[in-house]
């Protein structure tokens, strides 16, 4: 699936309720507390995304393993927080990397400078003599 398909709205309570193997009800008391927000239609329909089943899949697994709702929430919000900052070691790995990139390139300028500065220093030497 592509990425941004994860995101698109597919499913209605019933049946994002069956793939997550929760109620309906279950549903509408997460959306409640904040733990999911699904989109809604036109008609004012709750829709979940794949993204959402996944989600409510892992707040299954934590619920499962005895954890409250409570408990639930402060994880989601740890997660979100530590995918914020992968997010942003990410793109401070890939400006360092630009930015060695141009590092490297300027010292190479350099270095071709240096030895054209040096030719040009003999051959006028040489020129003179």
């Amino acid at each position: 699936m592509v990425p941004s398909d994860r995101n698109r709205p597919l499913y209605m309570i019933s049946v994002a309720a069956e793939l997550a193997g929760v109620h309906p009800q279950t549903l509408r008391i997460y959306e409640a507390k904040g733990i999911i927000k699904p989109k809604r239609s036109a008609g004012n329909t709750r829709m979940y995304s794949q993204a959402d089943i996944e989600h409510l899949e892992l707040v299954s697994q934590l619920t499962d393993e005895g954890i409250n709702l409570a408990g639930v929430m402060r994880i989601l919000d740890l997660k979100t927080q530590i995918d914020k900052r992968d997010e942003e070691v990410e793109k401070l790995r890939r400006q360092n990397s630009a930015l060695a990139d141009k590092l490297h390139e300027l010292e190479i300028r350099n270095s071709i400078t240096a030895l054209v500065r040096v030719e040009s220093s003999a051959n006028i030497k040489r020129l003179g003599n």
